[in-house]
């Protein structure tokens, strides 16, 4: 008696998973998003490779409307998943941290969770291999350094034309200023440009509700009514 009962269980176990799986895999009506879509996501998570490590679950949510012959089959608002795929933390020479997204998945308005695959794309942070970044080493470094020290002297001038408003003490008080600011620039460049070689790089930090834009790797056929 037991076995014909557990017998039964089990045919109708089969039969509902059967059933429940039939209309999408079989006769499920499909619109497809093609490979190369760009999307714009905002993240509901911050991240930062100072705190989050790798394995860490994060979401994001689509901001533009995906459309197929001329209906909408993927809506702003849809919630998409991923986790962290890898973290290198900052070095010396002002190397910086490095962040490696996954894109997992993403929930359709009817509750399924389609795989998709996406890459990061439009920022001038990145690494070759697709990871985020805040410097690439020294040279990068380097060039920030070069650029503050720059804007010692601008600043120096500057404030001087303000001050003075064009009176009579301008042109005694701006080359003043102009070498009083060339010699802050020379003692910036020479001191940041060893503790650039010296300090480890920055931490690559991504703030909730910053919108990041990615690109679609394989396309995605998403099932409509």
């Amino acid at each position: 008696m037991f076995k014909k009962l557990l017998g039964i269980i089990l045919v109708l176990f089969i039969c509902t998973q059967t059933s429940m799986a039939a209309p999408f895999n079989a006769k499920a009506k499909t619109k497809r998003i093609p490979a190369g879509t760009t999307l714009e996501l905002k993240m509901l998570n911050p991240i930062s490779t100072a705190i989050n490590s790798e394995g860490s679950a994060f979401s994001a949510m689509l901001l533009t409307d995906q459309t197929a012959d001329d209906d909408v089959i993927l809506p702003s608002g849809s919630i998409i998943r991923g986790d962290i795929k890898g973290i290198a933390l900052p070095k010396r020479l002002s190397k910086g941290a490095i962040l490696y997204l996954n894109f997992d998945h993403v929930v359709t308005p009817n509750g399924r969770q389609l795989p998709l695959s996406l890459s990061v794309t439009g920022r001038t942070d990145m690494t070759y291999d697709g990871g985020i970044t805040t410097t690439r080493g020294y040279y990068d470094a380097w060039k920030k350094t070069c650029t503050k020290s720059g804007h010692i002297t601008t600043n120096s001038i500057e404030w001087a034309e303000d001050v003075t408003n064009d009176t009579g003490w301008k042109y005694v008080l701006v080359p003043v200023s102009a070498f009083g600011g060339a010699l802050g620039t020379a003692g910036y460049f020479v001191y940041g440009s060893i503790a650039d070689l010296i300090k480890k790089g920055e931490h690559v930090n991504i703030s909730k509700d910053e919108v990041i834009r990615v690109i679609l790797v394989d396309p995605i056929d998403v099932p409509v009514i």
